[in-house]
């Protein structure tokens, strides 16, 4: 596949760049609901049993919340920030706007490190390719070649239901088992809480896209 040996050629190219950062993107959505289907090893005459909790009419939380997540890890060496996942929760769902957001956010945390470009390998969601994302991604490295500072970023797109060329896909399947709560429903705070404590990073505010002007 064109995409694979696209990304195959850039791994390569980053493990000889030290100031070169490999970022691994995509989003997920954590269900307060949903229970995921998990085996567990349990003491002798205790399953865990994990019910499927009823939506009461009085809950005017969000049943599920959208997250942006970016594995980042660093094939020269950097042992700081090596496989950290920078996560970012979403006030409604992903698009274009939101995911403009999101990358300026990573690049700011980068440039405070010293990198200079981001190797970004990601799909082709909508919200990914879309002409609103692929102008800003122009427009922000060619605000850094003029400026000096920065992040620039260079994008590779994965072939279409590849999950399996994302490293951090692994990472949201392993995790949703780690914040499962068997006997209630966690709020919505709660449960973002749970999931940064679970990748060990800080949850921060949430993204969104601006209120318009009455």
């Amino acid at each position: 596949m064109r995409e694979k040996t696209a990304r195959d050629r850039l791994l390569r190219l980053a493990q000889s760049r030290p100031d070169w950062v490999v970022g691994f993107r995509d989003e997920t959505w954590w269900s307060r609901y949903d229970q995921p289907a998990v085996h567990a090893w349990t003491e002798p005459n205790e399953p865990l049993r994990l019910v499927q909790q009823p939506i009461p009419d009085h809950d005017k939380e969000p049943k599920a919340l959208a997250c942006y997540g970016l594995l980042v890890t660093c094939p020269a060496g950097w042992s700081e920030t090596a496989d950290q996942v920078w996560l970012r929760f979403v006030k409604g769902r992903p698009v274009s706007g939101i995911t403009t957001q999101y990358l300026s956010w990573c690049c700011n945390k980068l440039q405070a490190t010293g990198k200079k470009v981001l190797l970004l390998i990601w799909d082709n969601a909508p919200w990914h390719v879309s002409k609103a994302v692929r102008e800003w991604i122009r427009e922000h490295n060619r605000e850094v070649r003029r400026s000096g500072t920065g992040v620039r970023i260079v994008s590779c797109y994965l072939p279409t239901r590849s999950p399996w060329l994302n490293l951090i896909e692994p990472r949201w399947a392993h995790a949703k088992p780690k914040v499962v709560e068997p006997k209630r429903t966690l709020g919505a705070r709660e449960l973002a809480d749970r999931v940064c404590s679970h990748f060990g990073c800080t949850h921060e505010p949430h993204l969104a896209l601006p209120e318009p002007v009455p």
